[in-house]
């Protein structure tokens, strides 16, 4: 989990997965988006690679990079363990005032 929000923690990797989202791209894609190094965009798509956001394929020469839909639902579930219930969201809350 430490590696899914530290992938998660940079803007360009979030970008990276935005990207990846309207489909499958080689790193070159990924990289003519960017105005920074191949190798820093290759580091980028490493460490979403490590954190399990991105699976990547090779073919041929090129490496295809996907985004990895079932850590995605993971994700979804684990933060949906944290908003209340409709019955807990309904029930009024009731605080209590204790004077001096």
């Amino acid at each position: 989990m430490n590696n899914l929000f530290r992938a998660l923690n940079d803007a360009t990797r979030r970008e990276i997965l935005e990207l990846l989202k309207d489909g499958d791209m080689t790193a070159g894609d990924i990289a003519d988006k960017f105005d920074m190094s191949k190798p820093s965009i290759s580091h980028h798509l490493d460490l979403l690679r490590q954190a399990d956001l991105v699976a990547s394929v090779k073919k041929g020469q090129f490496v295809l990079y996907s985004l990895n839909m079932t850590v995605m639902d993971e994700i979804m579930v684990w933060f949906m363990q944290f908003k209340p219930n409709a019955a807990q969201a309904e029930k009024p809350r009731i605080r209590l005032h204790v004077g001096k």
